[in-house]
């Protein structure tokens, strides 16, 4: 899990800021805004409304504990791709890619009872959210799915967000503190249990205490942060090939990480690998 620490310094210029929390998608999504004072309270209020909305229709759409959702008749075989929401299609197509990125080891197909994109689709929800947020005098934002995080800009220009990713060993501490330039989604079985399941072998596995994968589209992140957790240290070979995209990997016997992961500096990575 990945949690917001701040920035470098303090911003520069006076802000407006909107924190909200959102119920939805079975956890609660945090919504923060940072924006100068060419923006009004009323257009900063219209765009949390829209965002609101984007991660509101993202549930009732792919919930799998909803029995009405679309996905969910689908999964019973009531409803086929075609005749759901257009946003299936759409959702589906990006986790075929992402299967395929990942050599398989990210595959909503392969699930217990049913296709099941749950692991793509509370990121890919949260930057939908994010992007209704630019413009109209919004220095940044940051959309926190329970930890998967979508972002751009900061609290003032030049200055980037900061947030940290737990010790899966002692979650009351930070592993490391990153600077985020986009997205960053981070996987593991230290707060839920051991849930994720591999798609090889139908089992519940995971060969990392902790995965974080970083880059430009959150949704895309979140799928493989999944699959990296489940497949561990060799995972990171489909991570160093995807151009924009980088990965910490976190297990008892230490770190590994891809060239340019993003840790904020100072960092002394010969204490860590």
């Amino acid at each position: 899990m990945t949690s917001a620490v701040g920035t470098e310094t303090a911003p520069s210029v006076p802000l407006q800021v909107i924190h909200h929390c959102e119920p939805v998608m079975g956890t609660v999504v945090t919504i923060d805004i940072y924006s100068d004072e060419t923006s009004s309270k009323a257009k900063l209020d219209q765009k949390l409304a829209e965002a609101r909305a984007v991660l509101q229709r993202a549930d009732a759409v792919f919930s799998t504990w909803k029995p009405e959702s679309p996905l969910s008749r689908l999964r019973r075989g009531e409803l086929s791709v075609a005749q759901s929401p257009p946003e299936v299609a759409v959702v589906f197509e990006a986790c075929a890619i992402a299967r395929d990125i990942s050599r398989g080891w990210f595959d909503p197909w392969a699930m217990p009872g049913g296709v099941d994109p749950t692991g793509y689709v509370k990121g890919w929800a949260a930057q939908a959210a994010l992007d209704v947020l630019v413009g109209d005098g919004v220095a940044g934002a940051i959309v926190n799915a329970a930890g998967d995080i979508a972002s751009f800009g900061g609290v003032s220009n030049g200055q980037s967000f900061r947030v940290g990713i737990l010790n899966p060993f002692s979650t009351r501490d930070l592993a490391c503190v990153v600077e985020l330039n986009g997205a960053i989604a981070t996987s593991g079985t230290y707060e839920r249990g051991n849930h994720l399941i591999d798609p090889n072998s139908q089992r519940r596995i995971a060969r990392a205490a902790s995965a974080s994968v970083c880059g430009p589209d959150l949704g895309l992140a979140d799928a493989l942060a999944t699959a990296l957790a489940i497949a561990g240290d060799a995972g990171l070979d489909f991570i160093a090939e995807l151009e924009g995209y980088d990965a910490l990997v976190i297990s008892p016997d230490g770190w590994r990480w891809t060239d340019n992961f993003c840790f904020a500096p100072p960092f002394n990575s010969s204490s860590q690998q």
